[in-house]
């Protein structure tokens, strides 16, 4: 379950439950602990993960320590989000977004998940 402290870390046993089976569409972030980029990019993707918590689900894959799921999604290079609604990819972006990207992003793939009642898109 996303918490309120941000993204769910997800491993090979539990991205079944946490990701395919998700009522809430999913961004997973493909990283590694060693990775400058993701390094960088890890604040802006907590920052969206609380402000949609509810709304979007924010889940994070160690390549390093879930090789089945990096595999199987044909992870090359990271960072790299994948974008997953009702258990189907939906789409996915390879290499660093800032925050003005990453929230027009997930407007393109869960436009209706980012708008809140009152019109006013909830990502910015």
């Amino acid at each position: 379950m996303a918490s309120a402290e941000g993204p769910v870390r997800v491993t090979d046993a539990t991205f079944e439950t946490e990701v395919i089976r998700s009522p809430l569409p999913v961004v997973v972030d493909f990283y590694a602990d060693w990775c400058v980029p993701c390094r960088v990019t890890e604040p802006v993707f907590v920052d969206l993960a609380l402000r949609l918590a509810g709304r979007i689900k924010f889940a994070k894959v160690n390549i390093d320590d879930a090789a089945g799921v990096t595999r199987s999604y044909g992870i090359h290079s990271i960072p790299t989000y994948v974008f997953v609604e009702s258990g189907q990819e939906k789409g996915r972006e390879v290499g660093p977004v800032g925050p003005a990207e990453f929230r027009t992003i997930l407007r393109r793939f869960f436009a209706e998940t980012t708008r809140p009642s009152g019109g006013t898109p909830a990502t910015r």
